[in-house]
């Protein structure tokens, strides 16, 4: 009976260890993830879309507009080296122009507008939503 309740132990505790092995190693690879992966919770539309440079703000907006409507955000554009208007937030990298496939532009909408951090919301006639990390102003240019 002792050699048993011996036995059960010595199996319980080398599972904890292997547990706790995993978990360490789940960690390790969980704080050096490659710069990429800090991407995954947007696509870009074509790979001439630049969103490389998108500051952690944004990044995090679009990750949270991500976490609330289940559907990663497709950013059809990001950084304009020449923007068309003067002071175009897209020249400094800090806006985002997106769609959500299968999801309403209002349902996108009110996720941006609780996304913490969100500045710009801008809405077209062609379904694509602005967001950006500037001062708080909403507009529809249709």
């Amino acid at each position: 009976m002792q050699n048993l309740v011996s036995l059960a132990m010595a199996g319980l505790f080398a599972l904890q260890s292997a547990t706790v092995a995993v978990g360490q190693d789940f960690k390790r690879h969980a704080l050096h993830l490659p710069k990429h992966e800090a991407r995954l919770a947007y696509a870009v539309q074509t790979v001439s879309v630049r969103a490389g440079c998108f500051p952690t703000r944004l990044r995090a907006i679009l990750s949270h507009i991500a976490a609330k409507t289940g559907r990663r955000p497709i950013v059809t554009s990001g950084h304009r080296p020449h923007p068309r208007r003067h002071g175009s937030l897209h020249g400094k990298c800090l806006a985002a122009d997106i769609r959500v496939p299968g999801i309403s532009e209002r349902t996108i909408i009110a996720a941006a507008r609780s996304a913490p951090g969100i500045g710009g919301i801008g809405t077209y006639c062609n379904g694509i939503v602005h967001v950006d990390v500037g001062p708080q102003r909403r507009w529809v240019d249709c």
